[in-house]
C-alpha cells in the first residue's frame, strides 16, 4: 500500500476497505502532529549559536595563522563546518514546518533528514582536510605560539560550551538538535584538549604535539559523527527509525479485537521527529467504527511514537499481497501501482 495523504474515508455497508488516518497537518484536535523540533522554540538556539560560533570560526583562524598553529586552524575549520551545519539544520527546521501541497502530500519534513545527512557529510570532508595537513607537518613541525593557542582555545570552550547548552533541551527529541548538541559539546571537549596541548608546548617546546592533536580532533569528531551518518542515512532509505519497536506494534494490532491478521506494515521516517505507519488490518466480523479506530490511532502515537498512522480494514478474508514483498522481480515492483 502506497503511503498517501489523500485517502478517502470508505466505511459504507458492503465494502471491502475502509481506510482511516491520523493527519491534522494544520495541528488542531486530538490527532495533530508533535513537533518536537519546532523552528519557534530553537530558532533562538540557533542564531545565537550560529553568531557566536562564525565569529569565533575567524578569530580562530587569524590567531591560529600567527601562531603557526596547524591544530588551532584546524579547530577553526571544524567550527567552521559546524556552523554551516547549524545552518543547514536551522533551514531544514523551518522547512519541515511547510503545509503539505498537491505535489508534496507530506510537506517538506524529509528536508530535516537530508540536512542531517549533509551535516555528517560536511564533517567527514573537514576531517579528512585536517587530517592530511596534520600529516604533512609531522616531518618538520614549526614552532608554536602556546601561550596564544591557549587563549582561544580557552574562548572556544566558553563559546561552544554555551552552545551545546542552548541545543540540551532539545537534544533527546530531535536529530537534527542532537547533532548540533554533540558538536558543540565536542568542540568544547576539542577545545579544552587545544589549551593542555597549548601549555605542554609552552614549557617543552614539543611542536609536534600540535599534527598530534590535529589528528586526534579528527578521531574525536569521526567517532561523533558516525552515529548521525548511520541513522541519518537510514531514514533517507525509509528505514524503521531505531526507537521503534516494529514487533511490539505488530502484536498490540494483531491482539486487537477482530482482527484476524496484520499484513502490508510499513513504518518510515517523515523527518529527524515524526514516524509514519501503514497497515492492513483483517477483520472478517466487520468495520468496528471510527471510535475504536481512533483510539488505536491515539495508542499508536502515545505508546509506540508512531504519528501519522493510516490503517486500512479489510472485512474478507482474500489475501490482498504486497507487491513490495512477492514480487518476483525488481522490474514487477516498479510496474506496481499500490498493494
Amino acid at each position: 500500500m502506497a503511503p498517501s495523504a489523500h485517502d478517502d474515508h470508505d466505511h459504507g455497508p458492503g465494502t471491502d476497505h475502509g481506510h482511516t488516518h491520523d493527519h491534522d497537518h494544520h495541528g488542531h484536535g486530538a490527532h495533530g502532529h508533535h513537533h518536537h523540533g519546532d523552528p519557534t522554540t530553537h530558532g533562538r538556539a540557533f542564531a545565537i549559536a550560529i553568531a557566536l560560533n562564525a565569529a569565533f570560526v575567524v578569530v580562530e583562524f587569524f590567531y591560529g595563522y600567527l601562531a603557526n598553529s596547524t591544530a588551532l586552524m584546524a579547530d577553526a575549520g571544524h567550527n567552521l563546518s559546524d556552523v554551516l551545519g547549524l545552518m543547514l539544520a536551522w533551514g531544514a527546521a523551518w522547512l519541515s514546518q511547510r503545509r503539505p501541497s498537491a505535489r508534496y502530500t507530506y510537506g517538506l519534513r524529509s528536508t530535516s533528514i537530508l540536512a542531517a545527512l549533509a551535516n555528517a557529510m560536511l564533517l567527514f570532508v573537514a576531517c579528512g582536510g585536517i587530517g592530511w595537513e596534520a600529516v604533512l607537518r609531522f616531518s618538520s613541525p614549526p614552532a608554536v605560539a602556546g601561550g596564544t593557542v591557549m587563549t582561544v582555545a580557552a574562548i572556544g570552550i566558553l563559546i561552544n560550551g554555551f552552545s551545546a547548552w542552548l541545543f540540551l533541551k532539545g537534544s533527546e527529541g530531535d536529530l537534527n538538535i542532537r547533532g548540533a548538541y554533540l558538536h558543540m559539546a565536542a568542540d568544547a571537549a576539542v577545545s579544552l584538549g587545544v589549551v593542555i596541548a597549548g601549555a605542554a608546548m609552552v614549557y617543552t617546546h614539543w611542536y609536534w604535539l600540535d599534527p598530534v592533536l590535529s589528528l586526534v580532533i579528527v578521531a574525536v569528531v569521526l567517532w561523533g559523527t558516525w552515529g548521525l551518518l548511520r541513522q541519518s542515512v537510514q531514514l533517507a532509505l525509509a528505514a524503521v527509525p531505531p526507537h521503534i519497536d516494529v514487533a511490539a506494534v505488530t502484536s498490540y494490532l494483531g491482539a486487537l479485537p477482530g482482527v484476524a491478521e496484520v499484513h502490508d506494515l510499513h513504518i518510515w521516517g517523515m523527518s529527524t521527529t515524526e514516524t509514519a505507519l501503514t497497515a492492513h488490518l483483517v477483520m472478517p466480523a466487520g468495520y468496528p467504527g471510527d471510535a475504536v479506530i481512533d483510539e488505536v490511532r491515539v495508542t499508536l502515537r502515545q505508546r509506540y511514537a508512531l504519528h501519522h498512522s493510516t490503517l486500512q480494514v479489510e472485512l474478507g478474508t482474500t489475501q490482498h499481497a504486497c507487491s513490495l514483498h512477492d514480487a518476483p522481480a525488481p522490474a514487477a515492483v516498479h510496474a506496481a501501482h499500490g498493494h
